[in-house]
């Protein structure tokens, strides 16, 4: 069983004249514990394909798989419970929670699924993370760089099989934005989670085990 598949999947905006072909019959397999980084310029539909995957958006046509759990046969309700219990994600712009603190933040999407945190496993997220003396902080108080890392807290949280990530470091100096990869590569080895990453980056997408070359909505290396 494969983490993803996209099979022919094509996503069109617009209509007639008006009409942008986003992607253009995509097909891509990610295997379990893979770690891919999907590259291309500004506007090549990398993050339009991550959007798809993810359920955010649906395509306009083409079949796509989650853990075998067949993305077209959901229901928006469905879609959004298969993105609270199987996806994480990791936004350049953080999306924390400005009202909330850092342990808050981090356990929205067990609260969400009306569960309860495990504290043994929040402790260990926070530990791993350096966020201990953060915990009651609020995102304002936080720098980028700690701002990410409370962002990949709250994507572990839930403990899913795959981690979304789109551009997470372009907000980062390249210090700051090496550390929070070597943190993403580290948490997802250690949860055996598959990693699929938007990068502009060239040093990013060395990290990964492929690199998947996007332009003008279609795959053009993988």
């Amino acid at each position: 069983m494969s983490a993803i598949k996209v099979i022919n999947v094509s996503k069109d905006y617009g209509k007639g004249n008006n009409k942008i072909e986003a992607l253009k019959n995509i097909n891509l397999t990610v295997e379990n514990g893979e770690f891919i980084a999907i590259v291309g310029a500004s506007g090549s539909g990398k993050s339009t394909l991550l959007h798809v995957i993810g359920g955010v958006d649906r395509a306009t046509s083409g079949d796509i798989y989650i853990d075998d759990i067949y993305l077209n046969d959901l229901n928006e309700d469905e879609i959004s419970l298969l993105r609270l219990r199987k996806l994480g994600f990791v936004f350049q712009t953080y999306n924390l929670i400005p009202v909330l603190t850092v342990e808050e933040n981090i356990e929205m999407p067990v609260l969400l699924d009306d569960g309860v945190m495990d504290v043994r496993f929040k402790n260990e997220l926070i530990k791993m993370l350096h966020l201990e003396d953060r915990v009651n902080h609020l995102p304002s108080e936080l720098s980028g760089g700690q701002q990410q890392r409370v962002a990949i807290g709250r994507a572990l949280a839930n403990k899913p099989s795959i981690i979304l990530a789109d551009e997470p470091t372009g907000n980062l100096d390249s210090k700051t934005a090496m550390d929070i990869m070597e943190l993403l590569k580290y948490t997802t080895k250690k949860y055996k989670q598959t990693l699929v990453v938007i990068t502009h980056d060239e040093k990013i997408a060395q990290m990964a085990d492929r690199v998947i070359t996007i332009k003008d909505g279609e795959v053009i290396s993988s």
